[in-house]
This record gives C-alpha cells, sequence and structure tokens, in this order.
C-alpha cells in the first residue's frame, strides 16, 4: 500500500520496510502493520490534537511532570510551543507505560521506539499468525471467563503497584492471543498517585471488565474488586501478590470514619477550651472550677 506520510521518514531512516495495511483508526491513532526486516511490526501513528476525537485528555493528563521547567511552564501557559511539548509527552506516556508494565509482569506489546509521533512496537497475533481478536471479538464459557477475569484483576493490581492506571480500558483495550489477555492502547495512562480523577477512573476500568466477563460468568456482576483494590492501595497493602476476594467490606470504612469523626470533635472541644480560657482570662473567671474533659 501507499505508504503514509508520517511513516515515511521511519522509511527513510531504514526503521520500516513495508507499509503492509492499515489495522484500525481511533480516536487518537491509525495502526499499520508493517515488515521491519524480516519481523512484522505495527506502526501506531498519533493523530494530531485538533483530529483527535478523545475529549477528556485534560482529566488525564492531570499529575504529568515534565522535568525541564521552561517546558513545564510553556505547558502551562498553553503556547504554541507548549502545546507542541504537550503533544510528545502525551505519546511519550504510552511508551513509559509500555515499558515499565512490561517490567512488571503485565502483558503489554513489547514497544520498540517512537519517532516523531510513530510508536513501533510488536504486532499481537493469535496460534496461526493473523492478528489477535480484541476481547469484544471473543465468545468465552463461563470457566474461561472466570479465569481471564482473574487474570485482568491481576494485571489491574500489577499496574497499580508501579502507580499507574489505565484511565480507558475495556473490552475493546484488550487483545485476546493463545496464552490470554493482552492490554493495549496506553497514551491516556494515570498517575495514580498524581490524579485527582484516579479512584474513579480505577473503578471504571475494573467494573468494564467485570460487565464485559459477566455476559459469561453472570456471578462476576456481583463482585467489588475496584473498592477492594483501592482500598488496599490507600492503606498501602497492595503488592502483587494481594490475594483478592472480590468482596468490599465497610466495616473498615465506617471504623476509619468514626475515627475521623473523633478526631474533629476533639479538635472542636480544643478550640472550645482556648476560646472559652480567652474569655474567661478577659472575665476574670476562675477556670479551676470547670472539668474541661467534658463537652456536655
Amino acid at each position: 500500500m501507499k505508504i503514509p506520510k508520517r511513516i515515511q521518514p521511519l522509511v527513510d531512516d531504514g526503521l520500516v520496510d513495508e507499509v503492509k495495511s492499515q489495522l484500525m483508526s481511533g480516536k487518537e491513532a491509525s495502526v499499520y502493520v508493517v515488515r521491519c526486516g524480516e519481523s512484522i511490526r505495527c506502526a501506531k501513528v498519533y493523530k494530531e490534537a485538533s483530529q483527535r476525537s478523545f475529549k477528556q485528555a485534560v482529566s488525564y493528563r492531570e499529575g504529568r511532570k515534565v522535568r525541564n521547567s521552561r517546558r513545564a511552564r510553556a505547558m502551562e501557559k498553553g503556547s504554541g510551543f507548549g502545546r507542541e511539548q504537550q503533544e510528545k509527552v502525551w505519546q511519550s506516556a504510552e511508551v513509559d507505560a509500555l515499558y515499565k508494565l512490561a517490567a512488571a509482569g503485565v502483558r503489554v506489546p513489547e514497544p520498540y521506539g517512537c519517532v516523531d509521533g510513530v510508536l513501533l512496537m510488536e504486532l499481537v497475533t493469535d496460534e496461526e499468525g493473523y492478528v489477535a481478536p480484541r476481547l469484544n471479538d471473543v465468545t468465552m464459557s463461563a470457566e474461561q471467563a472466570i479465569e481471564d477475569h482473574l487474570v485482568m484483576m491481576s494485571y489491574v493490581v500489577k499496574m497499580l503497584c508501579v502507580g499507574i492506571i489505565h484511565g480507558d480500558l475495556s473490552e475493546f483495550n484488550v487483545l485476546v492471543d493463545e496464552y490470554g489477555p493482552v492490554i493495549i492502547d496506553l497514551p491516556q495512562a494515570v498517575d495514580a498517585s498524581a490524579n485527582n480523577n484516579a479512584e474513579w477512573m480505577l473503578e471504571r476500568d475494573v467494573n468494564n471488565i467485570r460487565e464485559y466477563y459477566g455476559q459469561y460468568a453472570p456471578e462476576l456482576l456481583t463482585t467489588d474488586y475496584a473498592k477492594e483494590i483501592w482500598a488496599l492501595y490507600e492503606k498501602g497493602d497492595l503488592t502483587p501478590e494481594s490475594e483478592l476476594t472480590g468482596t468490599f467490606s465497610q466495616i473498615d470504612t465506617e471504623a476509619d470514619i468514626a475515627i475521623i469523626m473523633q478526631e474533629i470533635d476533639a479538635a472542636r472541644n480544643e478550640e472550645r477550651y482556648k476560646r472559652e480560657r480567652i474569655k474567661e482570662a478577659k472575665d476574670g473567671i476562675d477556670e479551676s472550677k470547670y472539668n474541661w474533659t467534658d463537652d456536655k
């Protein structure tokens, strides 16, 4: 096929030898099947910001840091240079996440580098060598659904343990090869510790996956892995080996609230005590007559 304009520089540099076909065109990128020497890979060409239909970019970018102060200031001001740098950060986010997640034991396509807004990475195939189908196009038994759902929950945990939330996880962003699920599409990956939207994004990701597998194993629809995982994460108890139950008890949460309310009451009592002492100092009242441990 005709070489797309954005891929031509990679052909000129010898990184790509042939563009075989277009695999898909999505809201943020177009993906092509390419030949690199004797290897068949895919090239993900990110669309310009003005062409993307992804409307919630700001909520996903929250918390992403840039080391270069000049770049950071330009991005905050929204200048032309700043928008260009923002695009580079957006594109590099997926490459960074792929390397980080692969090291954490999450199955993702192997990246080979990103050049001028084109990400070269592994082409995930099925056992016959064809492009692996999306989870959305796969049917399965109840037993397989339960097994693969558990695998996906383990991936979510491993991702969160290295500070990453997918942010747009669903049956459309998971491929299935002969070994099981492979997570794809990570340019909107969220920094769990720095993004104020992290909790609800994790919950949406987990519940999307639950709803899909729940079509084949309805018992999964009553699970609550999202709240369980986030509760462990907030307490600092989440590890890649955490054993999940799929249930979430409100008891701990209620206990935490009770402790918080006690602290609030104590702070109010302390403030009341200070105000009364100031008042008595002014009025010349003997404070020894009062028991200040009693709030009644």
